[in-house]
């Protein structure tokens, strides 16, 4: 049965994909994604409702790489898609879910503040809304493993523009979603 569940999980990150991107990065990316979450979760409640998010999270990855934005239409699918069924199912990690959603919020909006081009204020957004959705899943691990790897990964990036001299800016918008599958990947029960 895990095998037809992954199988599935995989002919919806195609299909849903599909219509909006037939680009085949793409639409690897959201087959991978969904294959993954389903590997990892199995039949859980969440599945379905992380295969949204998954979707969702292609889509604004490609927008930020193409376009440096991340708009706002996108970020509200993911947290007002997303977030209300997540909390149904776990309505115990609401309160911490909140606070992770505040404190990471603040946090990137204070680095956006700041003078030069650092994050742009859908990173804000977007990363408020993920550290809200990691602390519905899986807690306080969940938001720092994936808010960590987040980073870690922005930060391999920076590097290597850097060694290759191909630019400061990029979108960290990719690395934030790719840090929050992590999350999950990583810290689901």
């Amino acid at each position: 049965m895990p095998s037809l569940l992954v199988i599935l999980s995989i002919v919806f990150g195609c299909a849903a994909a599909f219509p909006l991107t037939r680009r085949p990065p793409a639409l690897l990316s959201a087959a991978g994604a969904a294959g993954l979450l389903a590997v990892r979760l199995g039949p859980a409640p969440q599945l379905p409702v992380l295969l949204l998010a998954a979707e969702v999270g292609v889509l604004l990855a490609l927008t930020d790489l193409r376009s440096l934005r991340l708009p706002d239409p996108l970020v509200a699918t993911l947290a007002f898609g997303v977030g209300p069924p997540l909390a149904l199912l776990t309505p115990y990690r609401i309160v911490p879910a909140l606070a992770a959603a505040l404190l990471t919020g603040a946090g990137y909006l204070a680095l956006a503040l700041l003078p030069g081009r650092g994050l742009g204020f859908g990173d804000v957004k977007l990363g408020a809304v993920l550290a809200l959705l990691l602390g519905l899943l899986g807690g306080w691990p969940a938001v720092v493993t994936g808010i960590g790897s987040a980073h870690l990964l922005g930060g391999l990036t920076a590097i290597y523009l850097l060694v290759t001299r191909r630019g400061r800016v990029f979108p960290f918008g990719p690395a934030l979603l790719l840090g929050a599958l992590t999350g999950v990947l990583v810290t689901a029960a």
